[in-house]
């Protein structure tokens, strides 16, 4: 029997000792970036995707696309011979084709798609981004063909529709799941054109994929068999690659990177972070929707002391809410400098002379933009205790960590973000806007003032004039202070010397179809 090229270049195992476990593998249900990991980049394609290591959009399942003059129509053209996992529970009888788009894209903007009737399912960031409100039409010209149509241009289209959330699923077995009365299972049992297939899945231990043998990317995927191995402490997932149970691991703690950059059987990579590290508050909260109080909370915290503490000379403080590498960073603003007296005086103010209680949401896994949220929580608690502020210390297992940050029972909440895309527009309208309260906005801010900024500069293409509009809105932010800004950390990966061919995503991306293992 012949070999295709995919398989010929697949050979060996490559184990990734990673920090979660995915939320799910429908990734359009999602926003995190373990489930994007395990699911969008190792299982499916996007019509287009990011460069490996880099912000630049080039093609995917799409070859080319065009945009109208007007910025309202996106027509893309569509790669032929792809063909859709073949498993256990699913046999295509086709090739990937523009039903597939239509029905990706649909389920995320269409209540009534038929689909959404047997599994109803929420789509955070098809509404974070805006695209929920902003398609008014998906529609197939041919197979080869789709167009979309906008109510206003969006500057970001075809870079949001390269995140995994937009990953493409399969209309046809999406129908078969609707007709067997198992519409569920597009969540537990996945079926893309990515670069693996799922073997099995066991929640909070590993997740085992294989190549797949008609890979459209020639020489691609380089491993026969890729492994998650569901490691949530990061001295253990340090301990594994040491002794090389898994080859490559995610997010080493601060304190460990001396001995790595040491160890003659490791290399660590290293690149500026796109990220930021924040505390929300719940802004629709009795106390802390009052200006004044977050602002004396934000004053009352030594940010100074938490980035030595925490981040160990891998970090550095944050005062916006974009990292200085995008464009239309605001270089003016300042953090109130950190002055417990003055904090005291504005609860006073504001009512509340002897402080008042409230949780601290602390993450349950380490990021780079939070390498140890359980030491910050306490650091924090600690400052707040100063001026009356008591603060109960509060987590959950991350997927749940974060459905309830959405539904809004916190009052203050550790978290972070590390962009999708190399645009403002992800960090200020994703996670800052009033669209986007019950998704990723954890602080459920909503200003009407802000949020005209950042949704005309969506409209804009000219990048001097976006830049203008974002500087703008950040001064609302920091004037409303919906955040205390705390960090941009730096990227380290490391791994053993025998990886070859991973490279550091700017958006924090595990991607492996392009790795090796000696």
């Amino acid at each position: 029997m012949a070999t295709c090229p995919a398989m010929a270049q697949a050979k060996g195992t490559l184990v990734y000792c990673s920090p979660a476990s995915p939320e799910g593998f429908d990734n359009a249900q999602y926003t995190g970036g373990d489930t994007f990991d395990a699911s969008g980049h190792a299982l499916f394609n996007r019509l287009v995707e990011f460069e490996n290591g880099s912000t630049k959009a080039v093609p995917g399942l799409a070859e080319k696309w065009d945009i109208s003059a007007d910025g309202k129509t996106v027509t893309f053209h569509l790669r032929k011979g792809v063909k859709f996992h073949t498993t256990d529970w699913f046999k295509p009888s086709r090739d990937f084709n523009a039903d597939d788009v239509v029905f990706t894209f649909d389920r995320m903007v269409n209540k009534d798609n038929a689909f959404n009737k047997a599994y109803p399912a929420q789509y955070p960031y098809a509404s974070d981004t805006g695209l929920d409100a902003n398609i008014t039409s998906i529609k197939k010209t041919d197979d080869s063909t789709v167009v979309f149509t906008l109510k206003q241009p969006d500057a970001d289209f075809v870079i949001k529709v390269a995140m995994p959330f937009a990953s493409i699923q399969s209309a046809e077995y999406a129908d078969q799941l609707v007709k067997e009365g198992k519409a569920s299972q597009i969540n537990q049992q996945p079926v893309g054109t990515g670069p693996f297939q799922l073997v099995r899945y066991q929640k909070d231990a590993q997740i085992r994929y294989k190549a797949n043998p008609s890979y459209w990317e020639k020489g691609l995927p380089k491993v026969q068999n890729l492994v998650f191995a569901i490691t949530t402490d990061p001295s253990v997932r340090y301990q594994k690659m040491r002794a090389n149970e898994c080859q490559i691991m995610s997010y080493p703690r601060p304190s460990d990177l001396a001995a790595m950059k040491t160890d003659s059987s490791l290399k660590v990579l290293t690149a500026p972070g796109f990220n930021i590290g924040y505390l929300g508050y719940n802004t629709e909260k009795p106390n802390l929707n009052k200006r004044e109080v977050r602002e004396a909370l934000d004053m009352a915290i030594n940010r100074d002391a938490i980035i030595k503490a925490v981040y160990q000379g891998q970090g550095e403080a944050a005062t916006n809410a974009i990292p200085p590498s995008l464009f239309g960073y605001n270089k003016g603003l300042k953090n109130a400098p950190y002055n417990p007296e003055k904090a005291k005086e504005l609860l006073a103010k504001a009512g509340l002379p002897n402080g008042f209680d409230l949780t601290l949401w602390a993450m349950p896994v380490q990021r780079p933009y939070n390498p140890n949220a359980k030491v910050m929580a306490e650091m924090i608690q600690a400052d707040w205790a100063k001026i009356g502020v008591k603060a109960k210390i509060t987590t959950y297992e991350w997927g749940e960590y974060l459905k309830r940050m959405k539904a809004g029972e916190h009052d203050a909440g550790l978290v972070g973000w590390t962009g999708d895309y190399a645009s403002p527009d992800n960090f200020l309208g994703v996670l800052l806007t009033c669209e986007a309260v019950g998704g990723s906005n954890y602080a459920r801010y909503c200003n009407k003032d802000f949020d005209a900024l950042v949704l005309k500069a969506r409209t804009i293409n000219d990048q001097a004039e976006r830049a203008k509009l974002y500087s703008q809105a950040q001064e609302i932010f920091k004037k409303d202070l919906p955040w205390t800004t705390i960090a941009h950390s730096v990227t380290n990966q490391p791994m053993r010397k025998e990886v070859n061919g991973f490279k550091i995503s700017p958006f924090g991306d595990y991607s492996f179809k392009s790795v090796s293992v000696n």
